[in-house]
């Protein structure tokens, strides 16, 4: 028969592991209870308040092709975090070099292709049975059908639909190497605007098909499409035909160097998509000689590689107003000053999180607090069978409706990789952030730290004077497509996470008893605990 005391130590970890197995199916506090008044021991819950304090990005971010899986464009402002606009940067380069264009090549137009996500599931589809299609005049059926872009913001402005003007202008400085690191503040000196035009926040596909036997004469994805300046493509790419600058693709990128896609406007939304999807192509038209003699214009087109290999840019800038705000990162901890081990925060009674480059915040757990918890470990025998850190929207702070986050990057501030929960649980299912109430004012997160306490409390050699950090910011972690195991701690979508919440930190009143045991209804920062403890 298994003693008593032996089963005690190992009724933490069976619980642990049920727990994670079932996460989807019931309240981690209320199954570990249920569980352990079986096996004739105390279930324990409490609350300790801790120390929460910002963490000033100072609004840089690392944002080039590398960290970009997709890219925001738009402009969002708001009384909190202030103003937003982004704006995307790349190279562009011919599909073949040393192109030959025929004689007397005269460009029709130059579309650039856009993809921004859209909701698949709100299409709204027209058509036109009596169209003619223009190319030889022929009898068609049109299909058009247009789907809302994904957006983060304002839907409407004044109640109307936000109106949008993209703005495509050329990039007068060399970006450099599509390996090369470069920061979401980088200076980017554009040259000639090329394309202008207004956006709806709406793509379409169009199919056009024959009455006479349904065959296709255009089969369009997807996309929002906008005509460029033809005259510019003329003297830039198809007069060069010859020249040196079109024979490689190191003189092409130092000749022309980019495009800049931005917005014209100061507010609305942030839209989203994949760096490598947007297309560039020139129509135009040569003469060809037949075998009569005969001259005939002939169509023909070039396309032009956005994609893979060139240099990718999220260019963002912020304009802060909110005093609040700006008093908060004022007395911030700065990121270079994370690793310093004796370092000193301002508890704040608000903290800020924000992606792409704005603030994130941190998390203490005392001291005091740890040499408690380990008295109680050695002296009364308890197991704790669940840590979570937790924190509360601020309800008077923000009050929106505006997406909040569902998701945050978590790593102890003395460690660079994975929190050791994320490590020895990930196979069983286990979720880092746990959310409640995301859609009200009363939106909490829970931070799984199990593991990492248990280290803590557990070993005896750990310094007690030593409070113990924790590092939040707001993206999700990316995982490898083929194994889908996690990448790395700096593998993730910070850099275009455009999500931003404002949470409840520190109780300032009370900051004697920061560190202690708490209400549970309490809603400061706080650790959360369920622990077993022998009768």
């Amino acid at each position: 028969m298994i003693k008593i005391k032996t089963l005690m130590k190992v009724i933490p970890f069976l619980l642990m592991g049920i727990v994670v197995l079932n996460s989807c199916e019931g309240e981690l506090d209320n199954l570990g209870s249920q569980l352990v008044d079986m096996d004739a021991a105390n279930g324990n819950e409490v609350a300790y308040s801790l120390v929460a304090y910002n963490i000033n990005n100072g609004d840089v971010i690392r944002a080039d092709a590398e960290k970009l899986d997709s890219v925001r464009i738009g402009a969002f402002d708001e009384p909190v975090f202030g103003k937003q606009k982004v704006s995307y940067i790349t190279q562009l380069r011919l599909n073949a070099y040393n192109p030959d264009f025929g004689t007397n090549p005269v460009i029709d137009s130059v579309v650039l292709t856009l993809k921004p996500r859209y909701a698949t599931d709100s299409a709204d589809t027209k058509t036109t049975e009596d169209y003619i299609y223009p190319d030889g005049a022929v009898a068609a059926k049109k299909v058009v059908t247009t789907y809302p872009i994904s957006k983060y913001g304002k839907y409407k402005i004044g109640g109307q639909k936000t109106p949008f003007t993209i703005k495509v202008n050329e990039v007068n400085d060399f970006l450099g190497g599509a390996s090369d690191s470069l920061t979401s503040n980088k200076a980017i000196a554009l040259g000639a605007e090329i394309g202008s035009k207004s956006f709806n926040g709406t793509v379409n596909s169009i199919v056009v098909t024959k009455d006479t036997d349904a065959s296709e004469l255009l089969n369009r994805p997807v996309s929002y499409r906008m005509k460029l300046d033809s005259a510019f493509f003329q003297n830039k790419i198809i007069a060069k035909k010859g020249d040196q600058v079109l024979k490689d693709a190191a003189s092409f990128i130092r000749y022309f160097r980019g495009i800049s896609i931005s917005v014209q406007e100061q507010d609305g939304y942030l839209f989203s998509m994949a760096p490598n999807d947007i297309g560039l192509t020139i129509y135009y038209k040569n003469d060809v000689t037949e075998p009569t003699g005969t001259v005939t214009r002939t169509k023909a087109e070039l396309a032009l590689n956005l994609g893979a290999g060139n240099v990718h840019l999220s260019s963002i800038a912020y304009n802060r107003t909110n005093e609040s705000y700006i008093a908060a990162m004022n007395v911030a901890v700065k990121p270079e000053n994370l690793d310093n081990p004796n370092l000193q925060v301002s508890a704040a009674p608000l903290v800020y999180a924000q992606g792409m480059g704005g603030a994130g915040f941190g998390i203490r757990i005392p001291a005091a607090t740890i040499r408690e918890l380990k008295d109680l470990y050695k002296n009364k025998k308890i197991g704790i069978v669940s840590a979570k850190i937790r924190v509360y929207n601020d309800a008077d702070n923000w009050t929106n409706s505006y997406r909040k986050p569902n998701s945050m990057l978590v790593r102890e501030r003395d460690a660079k990789g994975f929190l050791p929960d994320m490590t020895s649980l990930s196979s069983a299912g286990y979720s880092l952030i746990k959310t409640a109430n995301l859609s009200t004012k009363d939106a909490n997160y829970d931070i799984g730290i199990t593991a990492s306490l248990k280290t803590i409390i557990e070993n005896e050699s750990y310094d007690t004077t030593k409070d113990k950090d924790f590092v939040i910011n707001l993206g999700s972690y990316k995982v490898d497509a083929t194994t889908g195991f996690l990448l790395g701690q700096n593998y993730n979508t910070r850099a275009y996470t455009p999500n931003r919440i404002v949470l409840k930190g520190t109780d300032i009143a009370n900051i004697a008893n920061v560190g202690k045991a708490i209400d549970k209804t309490s809603k400061v920062a706080q650790l959360r605990l369920i622990f077993t403890q022998k009768n």
